[in-house]
């Protein structure tokens, strides 16, 4: 049976006792939280965000219980630079497992970034096991019109890899704008609202 704070914070293992996934543990929990699934590093996909209170909430309970934290961005409605990707998968690599992937909501960021350390650490072989992480129950993975990209992005993914490592493909040929003329080019230019490195991209909160 799942515990309230569980539930509360929607957390599911994604890799069971390796990296798990959950929305943001507000509430005061977060100590709690982390401590009874042996968390051992955190990877915040909201970014550094020093104005608000939780970032330093979050920033504090993982120091002070010695876990390692890590602040990565993505937004769920632009399609992201290949920094950001670089990145994550970076963030995957270095966290000491087990591993908390978490967003605001734990729905669409997580989703995404749970597929991609599926394909990361298990291969194209995983794809249908990826995609299974973008699914409405348990998940709660409801994509309004312009965050429907987050789940397409696999397929393209793994069509422009052509069998290459998700890290090797990213760092050496994935570019925002050649993923922009493919969902234009299959009549989707609307599942995305732009770039994020463009002027007047909205911070990853």
């Amino acid at each position: 049976m799942r515990s309230v704070p569980d539930i509360l914070y929607n957390f599911h293992w994604v890799v069971p006792g390796e990296a798990a996934r959950s929305a943001q543990a507000y509430a005061g929990f977060l100590g709690p939280f982390l401590s009874a699934h042996g968390i051992r590093s955190v990877i915040n996909l909201r970014g550094p965000n020093e104005k608000y209170r939780w970032w330093h909430y979050e920033k504090r309970v993982t120091q002070e219980a010695g876990i390692a934290h890590f602040d990565t961005m993505l937004n769920s409605r632009r399609l992201p630079t290949r920094q950001m990707l670089i990145n994550l998968l970076a963030a995957f690599d270095a966290a000491p497992k087990p591993l908390l992937i978490k967003c605001s909501g734990g729905q669409d960021r997580s989703s995404f970034a749970s597929a991609l350390y599926i394909i990361h650490r298990k291969g194209w072989g995983a794809f249908d096991e990826a995609s299974k992480q973008f699914s409405a129950w348990p998940y709660l993975h409801r994509p309004k019109l312009h965050q429907r990209w987050l789940k397409h992005f696999l397929t393209y993914a793994r069509e422009e890899a052509h069998g290459r490592p998700l890290s090797e493909w990213i760092a050496g040929d994935y570019t925002p704008e050649k993923m922009k003329l493919w969902l234009e080019d299959l009549g989707w230019g609307d599942f995305f609202r732009g770039l994020h490195d463009k002027p007047g991209s909205a911070p990853g909160i």
